[in-house]
């Protein structure tokens, strides 16, 4: 089987030597754009035809393997926006290559439902010591054993230097060649697929990184200053040469779910996406998506998305989603981790006040915030309502690379809570209907942090720097009470961030492992087949004191699923007055004190046909 998605700009390889060039450079200096070729006797510069519309193309014998990049009439040379691989990083040339080199095996594949999903978040370069896509996937018989159903990639655009979260990629098309070749990465995801692993990638849709971005030089409608983002002057995707703009992310979607045949996407920050048009271009990248891959196999599209904007998220009349299927739960993240840390600080402060029923709200609506004003925001109102929408609209997680790495020190919340409180939150996430997250290490109580790293240079490098500082200085504890911040350009930083697998033959680490694993069995064995078919409005919750909830949906086969979750030091003082099957139960020796009706101190507790607690 071999893949590949045809691009109206790029490199082309047409199969018989030759390859089509195409640009799009609109305000390119003096109307004309060069093509460089490398070749071992030196550099061959071919003038490129003008095709109107600020569009510019050149076919020339170029086999796959052939470095080229384009040059503009000041003498600016830069790489293709629609690389395929930079070997040579942002600045450097790009290079030719043939998709349809590649022999797939997994024709059969067609993915797996979306209320089957457990995902496992990883950033390449910080999940094994070799930071490739080739050791990556000798973790995947782990990841396959854990009860883990897909793996979600932080962004792999080609970003500049060695190390990079991924969110400064400038060349959208070209995983990142520090990890590897194009073909790595394609063997690694053929080889995910082999063991019924899905694999999403992390795509970022809002913005350019700081260095590397060339489009600037020849392509300025790319973006606009009707709008402003935390990173400049917004893409533009509603004014004038938007229909350009919007092709060449809408293919880069496409791209990632044809050519390296990915199971899904997460898009970045979708809130710093600003879009006046009448069809916003989320709603047509989406809808390219469902008309055209997503027609044939299971493909799966998730937001961030700060506004909580619940209407992305809207079902059809058979339950399966218009749009989006899912949405990172920032709410219950937040309420968790105040309930576990008792942290008030930066955005946990909307949190500080009802927190027990910001997480019941969250686990049973979606949202905590539908619209109610935000005092963190200013007391600007945030979210829309979500109740409408099943709970596998929402995913929830302890942990990610954000709530981690964004803190100063880039500690992982077990050195933050108790064991047993957080044993027993881990087990209700892992069992609400909500699609789960975990972040890499997360499963063993992995101690390493994940810090912020960069590798950028001179001036570039000390705003970054300055720029955490500033950063932090809402969150009190991290900055004024604990070590100096890490240096995020420096090589130690990135390093500290690498996960130690030998720490997993240690007791404490082997617990968390055993927990994560034999949670996981319960959801697959017990929870998915009640996910099947459940719609919105299921949800309801009743807090039973602060720390100590019940949730309740209506599941599939006329079934009510219940979880129930103490996170205090306290046995609950009433009763639940009858319990029903009890399916899952953390610590498990609270399980038969559970089912005569009690909710011990630090238990998480999920039951089928329970009634409401007295």
């Amino acid at each position: 089987m071999k893949r590949a998605h045809r691009m109206p700009f790029g490199a082309e390889y047409l199969g018989d030597g030759s390859t089509r060039f195409r640009l799009w450079a609109p305000s390119a200096h003096g109307g004309a754009m060069d093509l460089l070729l490398q070749w071992q006797d030196g550099e061959k510069t071919h003038a490129m035809t003008a095709q109107g519309g600020g569009w510019f193309e050149a076919v020339m014998p170029a086999p796959p393997g052939t470095r080229y990049r384009f040059r503009l009439q000041d003498g600016l040379t830069v790489p293709d926006p629609g690389s395929r691989h930079n070997p040579e990083d942002v600045h450097g040339p790009s290079e030719v290559v043939d998709p349809r080199a590649f022999e797939w095996s997994d024709d059969a594949w067609t993915g797996r439902p979306w209320d089957e999903a457990v995902i496992y978040e990883l950033h390449v370069g910080t999940f094994t010591p070799e930071g490739t896509f080739e050791a990556m996937a000798t973790r995947l018989d782990h990841l396959h054993e854990l009860g883990v159903t897909a793996i979600e990639l932080m962004p792999l655009a080609e970003f500049p230097g060695l190390r990079n979260w991924g969110y400064d990629g400038v060349l959208p098309f070209a995983p990142d060649s520090v990890y590897g070749r194009p073909e790595d990465l394609k063997r690694a995801i053929d080889a995910a697929h082999r063991r019924g692993l899905m694999v999403l990638v992390d795509v970022v849709y809002n913005h350019f990184g700081p260095e590397g971005n060339y489009l600037w030089h020849y392509a300025a409608p790319f973006f606009t200053r009707r709008h402003h983002t935390p990173w400049g002057p917004a893409l533009n995707f509603d004014g004038d040469a938007a229909r350009t703009v919007r092709d060449f992310f809408i293919h880069n979607a496409l791209y990632w779910l044809e050519e390296y045949h990915v199971d899904g996407l997460r898009l970045d920050a979708i809130h710093a996406i600003l879009d006046d048009s009448p069809q916003p271009m989320l709603c047509e990248l989406a809808e390219a998506v469902r008309a055209g891959p997503g027609r044939e196999r299971h493909v799966h599209l998730v937001l961030e998305n700060d506004a909580n904007r619940a209407f992305l998220l809207k079902r059809n009349a058979g339950n399966r989603p218009v749009w989006y299927d899912a949405q990172w739960n920032d709410d219950l993240h937040h309420g968790l981790h105040v309930l576990l840390t008792g942290e008030t600080s930066g955005y946990y402060s909307d949190y500080a006040q009802d927190t027990t029923r910001h997480v019941a709200r969250s686990l049973a609506e979606g949202f905590a915030y539908q619209g109610e004003p935000s005092g963190f925001r200013g007391t600007a109102r945030r979210g829309e309502p979500s109740t409408h929408l099943p709970p596998t609209a929402f995913v929830g997680f302890l942990q990610n690379h954000d709530q981690i790495g964004n803190r100063a020190h880039g500690r992982r919340l077990v050195t933050l809570a108790q064991e047993e409180p957080l044993a027993a939150a881990v087990a209700a996430l892992l069992w609400s209907p909500n699609v789960p997250l975990i972040f890499m290490g997360e499963e063993f109580g992995a101690l390493t942090p994940f810090l912020f790293f960069c590798d950028f240079e001179g001036n570039l490098a000390r705003a970054v720097t300055e720029g955490r500082r500033r950063e932090f200085a809402a969150f009190v504890n991290e900055v004024q009470h604990g070590p100096e911040l890490p240096d995020p350009n420096t090589e130690e930083t990135f390093a500290h961030s690498k996960i130690d697998w030998t720490c997993m033959r240690k007791p404490r680490h082997a617990r968390w492992l055993a927990l994560y694993r034999k949670a996981l069995k319960v959801r697959r064995d017990h929870i998915v087949p009640r996910l099947r078919g459940i719609g919105g409005n299921a949800g309801s919750y009743r807090v039973l004191g602060e720390g100590v909830l019940a949730v309740q949906w209506a599941a599939a086969h006329n079934e009510t699923f219940r979880l129930f979750l103490n996170l205090t030091p306290h046995d609950m003082p009433g009763r639940i007055a009858a319990p029903g099957k009890v399916i899952g139960c953390h610590p498990p020796a609270a399980r038969t004190r559970v089912a005569a009706g009690a909710l011990p101190r630090y238990t998480a507790a999920c039951c089928i046909d329970a009634t409401v607690l007295t």
